[in-house]
């Protein structure tokens, strides 16, 4: 394992300076939020998938082309720049992350980039993602969300209606809000389920791949129960219950169903795997 060169230490340094500031801002302004409370957890996991990942891949350490890094970081560090002028966090968030993987490239090399991608692609997680982005994505899932909800319930009966993300039930009137069905619960939701992918299933990458192509159709369903949940609470304990210990329980319940989904496909594919394997052998 080769030292560390003072130009190194210079690369490193500059990496803190750019990370430190906006991590911060990403802490304060996002992750105390609804939406960004599932950062820190991802921050903390993948921090641990990396250092799972790199401590015993000395082996694969060499740094990479000094002019194909300089490419890569002077567009970064130029967009970085803009969008802490203009603050526009998102922007900056992940133009900071794009600088610190390049970093890590110049450093290290690509062969160790390869080794470590599903930290990564995990850490990135904990970035918040640019509104208008949340915007295009959201929209479409509310309303559909709260569409199969206000036909479920009116084919048994209820006396619900809907229009567009607002939802009328009796005297009560409900607004599937971002953070109800959005893109942020879905991050959240899709972090958990592909955790669990990755450390039961890093040797198989067929196993792991259909747990995360199911992770939006997962995220989608737990938010659907979620806000079933949340409308029968309003019609029977009224409004003033939906927003209160309820409405977190119902996150809680959504945290569950989407545990539970990827637990049983899980066990399902690995049994149809199983047998597979055992009527190949026969």
């Amino acid at each position: 394992m080769r030292s560390i060169s003072l130009a190194d230490l210079v690369l490193l340094l500059g990496v803190a300076i750019i990370l430190l500031p906006t991590m911060f801002q990403v802490a304060e302004f996002n992750w105390t939020t609804e939406q960004g409370g599932h950062g820190p957890i991802v921050l903390a996991t993948g921090g641990w998938l990396l250092w799972r990942e790199l401590k015993n891949s000395a082996a694969v350490r060499k740094p990479g082309n000094l002019l194909v890094g300089l490419l890569l970081m002077l567009p970064l560090l130029a967009v970085y720049t803009l969008a802490r002028i203009t603050g526009i966090l998102e922007i900056e968030a992940l133009a900071m992350y794009g600088a610190l993987i390049v970093g890590s490239y110049m450093l290290f090399g690509a062969e160790l980039i390869r080794t470590i991608w599903f930290p990564l692609v995990y850490l990135a997680l904990a970035l918040p993602p640019p509104d208008s982005v949340v915007a295009v994505i959201t929209q479409p899932i509310k309303i559909a969300i709260s569409h199969w909800a206000v036909s479920l319930l009116h084919a048994i009966g209820y006396p619900i209606a809907s229009s567009g993300v607002t939802i009328q039930i009796a005297q009560y009137e409900l607004l599937v809000a971002a953070a109800c069905a959005g893109l942020n619960s879905i991050i959240s939701l899709g972090a958990i389920c592909l955790f669990y992918g990755y450390l039961r299933h890093r040797s198989n990458f067929a196993s792991f791949m259909v747990i995360a192509l199911s992770v939006i159709p997962i995220a989608i369903f737990s938010n659907f129960v979620r806000v079933l949940i949340l409308i029968l609470v309003t019609y029977y304990l009224g409004e003033s219950a939906a927003q209160g210990f309820l409405h977190d329980f119902a996150g809680l319940t959504m945290f569950a169903v989407a545990l539970l989904t990827v637990f049983v496909l899980d066990s399902l594919f690995t049994r149809v795997l199983h047998l597979r394997t055992a009527q190949g052998k026969s």
